[in-house]
């Protein structure tokens, strides 16, 4: 399939000029303006064109709770959001924490077709924060594994995250932090803030993310190895990472789109479609993750697609799982909360949703420039458009959004992934129709 030739017509990029493109063996085989017309002319109608984004945070559920998701759904999922590849992370059943269940999860993704799908291997075995995962052969491994993390679940034990920390400068890898202090968020359901305590609800202080975040730079410092803050959503985290970068420590950061938008009050309600881990914060929180984001802080967007079937939330808020949906909407969500308030320009959008993520990860073929000789894997955005989000027409299996009924901006009209399209007009594409 990487061998056909497609030609894409009157293409907008992020600097306003209209090119055209030829796509031949997965690549971008030449840019004009203006090719000749061919069987496999596609005109873009100057709608922008991106390179495909990259998602360093996603939870596909595939192996062991394929009722909330699999691989082939959560690739769906992806390319209806203008994704090309995403990051699966460990907490599956079994865990990804050896070579066998990377490879595996990896070679779903081959076999689904639609977008690249990289595992992130578990730091330690079984998630459970006692010793090492096999870090070494999931690197060396089919799949390659860079990023290794713990998520849903805090890497404690501050000498074994001193000891993966060391383990993966060996080959340049890199560890994925969920900042949460266990022993201050025993039975946490919330923020802890004014609303928690209206609303009877456990709460969940800033400090317990923030104190985990400082001890993981210093140790990312001393040991000279790359740390990676997964989800961050408090102002004191954003400082404690400005401060960090401005140090010269190798530390990243993302935001979700949720916590860029939502906050702490939606809880009232007690809607179990607003429980997430981290929880949604206030408003000053939302301000600081937002100018953490505009100014370079916080490196990339994560999605934290976290799908759940409807038995896991349509129960009272105490017994709902933590976790919202966020692959199809994660696009329009940022440019609602960053393009439209002026506070970020298309071309840092891109930056932060696919060029900074597949520089962090190291996934060389994604994250590209739109360049002759880059991979063909791109989204095509009509940023005109406003939708809005219904949980009922969603290509995931679960219909946990908390956007349902939001009016979002700008519409994802295409995806090509290694210069093939996998998405189009609302409709997801069958690879081997085509």
């Amino acid at each position: 399939m990487s061998g056909r030739i497609m030609i894409l017509k009157n293409a907008r990029l992020v600097d306003g000029s209209v090119i055209d493109l030829r796509l031949n063996n997965g690549l971008i085989a030449e840019i004009s303006t203006s090719l000749p017309d061919g069987a496999d002319s596609i005109d873009l109608a100057k709608n922008l064109l991106i390179p495909g984004l990259v998602d360093l945070h996603t939870h596909l559920r595939e192996p062991g709770r394929e009722d909330s998701e699999t691989v082939a759904s959560a690739s769906a999922a992806a390319v209806t959001g203008g994704y090309t590849a995403v990051s699966a992370m460990a907490n599956t059943f079994p865990v990804a924490d050896t070579a066998g269940v990377v490879e595996q999860v990896f070679r779903l993704g081959q076999e689904a077709g639609l977008c690249d799908v990289f595992p992130i291997g578990a730091v330690t075995q079984g998630l459970n924060g006692a010793s090492l995962a096999e870090l070494g052969a999931m690197a060396n491994s089919l799949a390659h594994v860079r990023m290794f993390s713990d998520d849903g679940k805090c890497v404690f034990d501050p000498l074994l995250m001193r000891r993966a920390l060391e383990y993966v400068k060996s080959f340049n890898g890199i560890i994925a932090q969920h900042a949460q202090d266990p022993r201050l968020t025993v039975g946490a359901q919330m923020n802890e803030g004014v609303i928690s305590g209206h609303l009877g609800l456990t709460g969940w202080p800033a400090v317990a993310e923030e104190a985990i975040i400082a001890r993981d730079i210093l140790l990312a410092d001393h040991v000279g190895s790359r740390l990676h803050i997964c989800h961050l959503t408090t102002a004191g985290g954003v400082e404690l990472v400005r401060a960090a970068k401005a140090r010269g420590i190798n530390v990243t950061a993302e935001v979700t789109p949720h916590h860029l938008l939502l906050t702490d009050d939606l809880v009232v309600g007690y809607d179990p479609v607003f429980k997430v881990n981290p929880p949604l914060r206030t408003s000053k929180d939302v301000e600081a993750l937002r100018i953490g984001l505009a100014d370079g802080t916080i490196d990339v967007v994560a999605t934290d697609h976290a799908p759940h079937p409807a038995e896991d939330k349509d129960c009272e808020w105490q017994a709902a799982a933590f976790g919202m949906l966020g692959l199809e909407t994660a696009l329009s969500v940022v440019v609602t909360a960053m393009i439209d308030t002026k506070l970020m320009d298309w071309a840092t959008l891109v930056e932060r949703m696919s060029i900074a993520p597949a520089r962090i990860a190291g996934y060389g073929s994604h994250g590209g420039r739109i360049a002759v000789g880059s991979a063909a894997n791109l989204a095509v955005i009509d940023t005109s458009a406003v939708w809005q989000v219904d949980r009922n027409r969603l290509a995931s299996k679960s219909r946990n959004t908390p956007f349902h009924g939001m009016n979002v901006s700008s519409v994802v009209k295409r995806t090509i992934f290694k210069g093939v399209e996998v998405f189009r007009n609302g409709e997801v594409l069958n690879r081997g129709d085509l």
